[in-house]
């Protein structure tokens, strides 16, 4: 963030120097005043047009900069649709401001898609039997899909959406996750936090110590998908619910006629039907208030916790997921995703 920001005072050649030192990270400089109050901002291009039109390089950059510039306010910082809107007007490099217009953070729209409110649990304590011999040494999340752990497709992915507090929960070989995580992903130290037994596909949530969000993602681990978080995440705060299950596309044709029956009665026939249906992601949105309701030291699935909300008349809604979607479980799938990912960008 320091390599940004300069004085008002400093000259049009030393801004330049400065505009050159920030290279490859966008060419924008944030201006502060005598108080270290925001004031304007320099790009390179406003140099070069400052130049031409008869400035020297010697004049202060104060008489240069934009003085009408684009910035957030702090308390918009979660303000997901606001995030949205700065990258849809092409921002690259977004400040965040103060009352007093003091710069807190710059947001870099070019390295993160967002800045998504939300913590993230990935479940990784599985044996993966169904891939075996490959896991037998290895656990399901750490094998490679492409030139990375399966797993980190979806850690990196997460990141680049701004997620900053993720958690991974390990129980087979957890070593070796526990290795696989002992450095931080730049900005973001994943938790590896061990499941002391199996306890189902969200049951070991609950040895997670703390929430910084009101909002949590729980997802398998092993999945491979280019799920949109941010439209994940827009949906579940616009329809207000306790919890919102991804959900897949899922038809089934029946190549026969079908007999409708009332007891041995035919009432109709259907020639050749088509159903379609959604099928259960793995990947949820969950208000943090609704994790109470996972029990402690016991077995208990999404499932459950789905049955739980809707019996105490939560609400638990579907988000369609229309894109790549691939649940890592056997020989066939993983070469699948083997294939896909070398013609993903």
């Amino acid at each position: 963030m320091k390599n940004h920001i300069i004085s008002k005072d400093i000259t049009l050649l030393e801004a330049l120097s400065c505009i050159n030192s920030v290279a490859p990270e966008p060419l924008v400089l944030f201006v502060l005043d005598d108080e270290n109050r925001m004031v304007g901002t320099l790009t390179d291009g406003d140099s070069r047009r400052a130049l031409i039109a008869g400035a020297s390089v010697n004049d202060k950059v104060e008489k240069i900069m934009h003085k009408s510039f684009n910035y957030m306010k702090v308390e918009d910082l979660d303000n997901v649709k606001e995030i949205k809107r700065q990258r849809d007007l092409m921002m690259r490099l977004v400040p965040i401001l103060d009352k007093e217009h003091h710069i807190v953070e710059i947001i870099n729209l070019e390295r993160y898609k967002t800045r998504l409110p939300i913590d993230a649990v990935l479940m990784a304590g599985g044996k993966g039997e169904r891939l075996r011999p490959l896991t037998e040494k290895t656990p399901k999340p750490l094998l490679k899909v492409g030139d990375k752990a399966i797993i980190d497709h979806n850690i990196d992915r997460l990141v680049s959406y701004g997620v900053k507090h993720i958690s991974v929960t390990v129980n087979y070989l957890k070593e070796q996750l526990e290795e696989h995580f002992a450095e931080p992903r730049g900005e973001v130290k994943v938790q590896t936090v061990r499941e002391p037994k199996y306890l189902g596909t969200i049951g070991s949530i609950r040895f997670v110590k703390e929430f910084y969000n009101d909002t949590v993602l729980v997802m398998n681990s092993d999945l491979f998908t280019n799920i949109n978080y941010e439209d994940f995440y827009l949906h579940f705060k616009e329809h207000d619910a306790d919890m919102s299950v991804a959900a897949v596309p899922y038809d089934v044709d029946i190549p026969l006629g079908i007999l409708n029956l009332d007891g041995r009665n035919i009432t109709g026939l259907s020639e050749k039907p088509h159903f379609g249906y959604y099928a259960n992601a793995g990947i949820y949105l969950i208000k943090k208030s609704a994790l109470k309701l996972i029990p402690e030291d016991k077995m208990f699935h999404s499932t459950d916790l789905v049955e739980a909300l809707i019996a105490t008349g939560r609400k638990v809604i579907r988000f369609p997921l229309n894109g790549t979607w691939i649940d890592i479980g056997t020989p066939q799938e993983f070469r699948r995703a083997n294939d896909m990912v070398k013609h993903m960008h």
